[in-house]
């Protein structure tokens, strides 16, 4: 079975290549967890943030956004001595800032997923890449989407992070063309 290059390099990014990446996500708890996790990305591997995944879920309340909003320096100490976790103060408190951001504008647009959807028109963008080295690192709807949660006051939302965050959560299907799972994903959208 042919795969995207980068989900060769193990088992975690093989898994999470084949069930996850690039489907669509509408769920707010989901885009919220993958939005903290991209971030948490930011200078490392993705496949390191993989490794920790199933211990960021718990440290992070299962990423509910209303309890990491109320954390105070106590439990950002506490983050800070979790081995299980990446441990850099600024992420951990962008982190409680993103969820404080984010449920404004939940209660703003009704839904997250109504407002980050909206860079990409509310469908999912089908890109017929034949090879990872075309795969851009940015477009320019991630650097509107970027833009737009920095004004709003997000942190380790770059565009290239948003990229990412794009790519996870089948805002846009970046599956090589060659790839068992390009298809399968389009066989998710609603008029495919």
């Amino acid at each position: 079975m042919k795969r995207c290059v980068w989900a060769e390099n193990g088992t975690l990014e093989t898994s999470y290549h084949d069930r996850e990446w690039g489907v669509p996500v509408r769920d707010d708890d989901k885009l919220f967890e993958m939005l903290i996790l991209e971030g948490a990305q930011a200078g490392l591997s993705w496949s390191t943030i993989l490794k920790k995944r199933q211990h960021y879920q718990r440290a992070f309340d299962g990423f509910k956004a209303e309890k990491i909003a109320r954390y105070d320096e106590a439990r950002i100490e506490q983050l800070l001595n979790d081995s299980g976790i990446v441990r850099n103060r600024m992420k951990i408190t962008a982190a409680i800032t993103n969820a404080r951001a984010f449920l404004e504008i939940r209660n703003e647009y009704a839904s997250f997923s109504a407002y980050i959807w909206q860079f990409v028109n509310g469908q999912p963008i089908v890109n017929q890449w034949t090879s990872l080295k075309e795969i851009p690192v940015t477009t320019p709807a991630s650097d509107t989407m970027s833009r737009d949660l920095k004004r709003r006051g997000f942190k380790f939302v770059g565009s290239t992070i948003c990229y990412a965050f794009m790519q996870a959560v089948g805002m846009v299907n970046d599956h090589t063309t060659d790839c068992f799972r390009y298809r399968e994903i389009l066989g998710l959208y609603p008029d495919a």
